[in-house]
């Protein structure tokens, strides 16, 4: 069984920092690129970044472009979102989700080419 678990969210002032890690389990973790989403209270789903398989390339809403990264590390099956100079409108839960077909990275920023997600984990951004 495919799962997905995020952690790392919580409360932060605006231009803070937080570190989300989500752990795969049920799949072969190193043959799939890995993405994040977030959707905002009110908003729809947002794609925020994916990452390839082997963490080679990385790519960014641009939204986020130049505070957020993605990473991974396959010996550990665990995926991370390195999230800086946080904002009021990151507010979101944020879920990482697993790329529907092996070893394909094309298509990156489309969530339905994803097909598992986690359970979210609340991020809030407020002073």
């Amino acid at each position: 069984e495919v799962q997905l678990v995020e952690s790392g969210g919580g409360l932060v002032q605006p231009g803070g920092s937080l570190r989300l890690s989500c752990t795969a389990s049920g799949f072969t973790f190193s043959v799939y690129a890995m993405g994040w989403v977030r959707r905002a209270p009110g908003k729809g789903l947002e794609w925020v970044s994916a990452i390839d398989r082997i963490g080679g390339s990385t790519n960014y809403a641009d939204s986020v472009k130049g505070r957020f990264t993605t990473s991974r590390d396959n010996a550990e099956n665990t995926l991370y979102l390195q999230m800086n100079s946080l904002k009021p409108e990151d507010t979101a839960v944020y879920y990482c989700i697993k790329k529907r077909r092996v070893l394909y990275y094309d298509n990156y920023d489309v969530v339905n080419e994803y097909d598992y997600w986690g359970q979210g984990t609340q991020v809030t951004i407020s002073s």
